[in-house]
């Protein structure tokens, strides 16, 4: 029981997370994120069995001028001890040295490199992901579209948790807990005070 909840912390950091900053062509930047509508979730799996969860707690400094995305910026940090996998047990195992050890390294970070339109609304971020004290470069894929007077970034990541030595001892065997966990991502950003289209 333990085992099987204790699955979906493999999460990783993801994300992540991952967030990024993308929008289409209009002469506007959006950079005030609105946190309440936007979400960092995962999904892993334990024996084939896909868990999902998320992170309640995110900061994210993102900025965009869709008539130059490749000015696009982000900075994501997940505060790691507001993992939820669904139960009280396991978010507390998350949070051990084995898997976050949240009391050396509480948060996880991305910060981006460089932003690159792909087309129809598509996009890629290129960052560096920092999770319990190790440090991957990672691509991350999304789509951006307006609503209303909002624009929404949506994207996924997959993620290898060994790389950061997530779930480590007895857990860093991948026939029981997947070493790859997809960080899904959405963003929802209001333009900056003061743009003017």
């Amino acid at each position: 029981m333990k085992s099987l909840a204790i699955g979906r912390l493999v999460l990783c950091g993801g994300f992540a997370l991952s967030a990024l900053v993308a929008a289409p062509a209009v002469a506007l930047e959006y950079g005030t994120v609105q946190l309440g509508k936007s979400s960092i979730r995962f999904v892993a799996r334990q024996m084939g069995v896909p868990t999902d969860g998320h992170f309640s707690r995110f900061g994210a400094q993102l900025a965009f001028d869709p008539a130059k995305p490749e000015s696009g910026r982000a900075r994501i940090e997940v505060d790691l001890a507001s993992i939820d996998v669904g139960g009280a047990e396991a978010n507390e195992e998350v949070k051990s040295k084995s898997w976050f050890n949240i009391k050396e390294t509480p948060a996880a970070t991305f910060v981006s490199s460089q932003l690159r339109a792909l087309g129809s609304g598509r996009y890629e971020a290129v960052g560096r992901m920092s999770i319990k004290g190790r440090t991957q470069e990672i691509v991350a894929p999304f789509t951006a579209k307006q609503e209303g007077a909002n624009m929404v970034l949506d994207g996924s990541i997959p993620i290898r948790r060994l790389q950061y030595g997530i779930g480590e001892g007895m857990w860093s065997d991948v026939s029981v807990v997947a070493d790859e966990v997809q960080v899904n991502f959405r963003f929802v950003l209001s333009p900056s005070a003061g743009s003017k289209k």
